[in-house]
């Protein structure tokens, strides 16, 4: 028997593992409008159950589904136990507004531009500030929309569209809709782990839009995080600042909150547990092992990004923007084992993120999950 949304509802939202990553609502938006939408906060359901075909490839796709698993590892080339690793670089922006609005060292951003300057994307899936701890998803077209989309947040949920109390971190492939209204066939996805992860499927079984992602910028992920207002207040006294005071965050070995006079608190990221959201405890992805090139500021110094390229083409766009000069690395004769000892940093963090996942999960089994009928 075919297993469709209903059965995604059940096995996958239900005993809270959905990430909301949108893969689901994607697809269908693009094959069947309307049976599927995203509710408020981003949770995947059913807009119009008469229009829902029960194709079953709502399910195949969704991450938390294994149905795909070894056919997307073999088409992504992935190798245990992180994925694959053709290089490891620690590097940042060369353009200092880049710089300046970046949370590490601007490198995803300046990969961008610089793919967006030599025509070899139309655009990028990005996120944009709209309210001071909002994000929004949105497909950039220019210099300026790809720039807004510059820094980091926290998130809940990928596929939230508007105003809320929370934030809204990284790119939402809901915009696949606007993409293929525009004529659009080469973009670019900046997204988490679980956001690649459900791409890949799709382009493991072909599916339009899929094809139309040119190429997969992923970004390390310690999980997502709720920010409401108790949420705020609770960070404040741990780190003992006034959010007026607050000139970015990073997430790191620790949540680093970087002020306005230049001080950094820190706050032990076992201080948030609570915060992080609830299928991000089953996630063992950190470093998004399916990307063609992942970023973060682990084991990087303070204003550089860790970048590891994993498929011949990360490679290319990265070494041609480093022939551009719009990216530069770390100086070796500073460090000349600045590299390894952030890959080092980033296996840590990575087999720290599986061991708890594993763990969670385990526990999870323990559970009974309650079924509606």
């Amino acid at each position: 028997m075919m297993k469709t949304f209903f059965n995604l509802v059940q096995e996958v939202q239900k005993p809270g593992l959905c990430h909301r990553c949108g893969g689901c609502v994607t697809f269908c938006t693009a094959v069947n409008y309307g049976a599927l939408e995203l509710s408020e906060d981003g949770k995947p359901r059913f807009g119009d159950m008469e229009k829902c075909i029960e194709c079953g490839l709502c399910y195949t796709i969704c991450p938390e589904i294994d149905e795909l698993e070894e056919e997307t590892r073999r088409h992504s080339n992935w190798s245990a136990p992180m994925g694959r690793i053709i290089e490891t670089t620690v590097a940042r922006a060369t353009d200092k507004a880049v710089l300046k609005a970046a949370t590490d060292g601007g490198v995803v951003t300046a990969l961008l531009l610089h793919m967006f300057d030599r025509g070899r994307i139309d655009g990028a899936i990005v996120a944009r500030q709209v309210g001071r701890f909002q994000r929004q998803p949105f497909l950039a077209v220019t210099r300026e929309e790809i720039k807004e989309g510059a820094g980091f947040f926290f998130d809940t949920s990928h596929g939230m569209k508007r105003f809320s109390d929370q934030y809204m971190t990284f790119s939402s492939i809901e915009e696949f809709d606007p993409m293929l209204k525009k004529g659009l066939r080469r973009v670019a996805l900046v997204g988490t782990p679980c956001q690649i992860m459900s791409i890949r499927r799709m382009q493991t079984l072909s599916l339009v839009p899929s094809e139309s992602i040119s190429i997969c910028l992923g970004l390390f992920c310690s999980g997502n995080f709720t920010f409401s207002a108790a949420e705020q207040k609770a960070l404040s006294e741990m780190g003992g600042f006034s959010w007026e005071n607050v000139r970015k965050i990073n997430i790191k070995d620790a949540l680093l909150v970087h002020l306005k006079d230049g001080e950094v608190r820190s706050i032990d990221l076992a201080g948030v547990e609570s915060m992080r959201r609830y299928a991000c405890r089953f996630c063992p992805d950190y470093s998004s092992e399916f990307a063609d090139i992942s970023f973060g500021g682990i084991g990087a110094e303070e204003g550089w990004t860790t970048v590891i390229t994993r498929s011949p083409l990360g490679r290319a766009v990265f070494a041609d923007a480093r022939g551009a000069e719009v990216v530069e690395e770390f100086a070796r004769e500073e460090n000349p084992a600045s590299s390894s000892e952030a890959l080092g940093k980033v296996r840590t963090a990575s087999a720290a993120k599986k061991k708890a996942a594993r763990h969670n999960r385990r526990d999870l089994g323990m559970k009974p999950v309650v079924i509606d009928r």
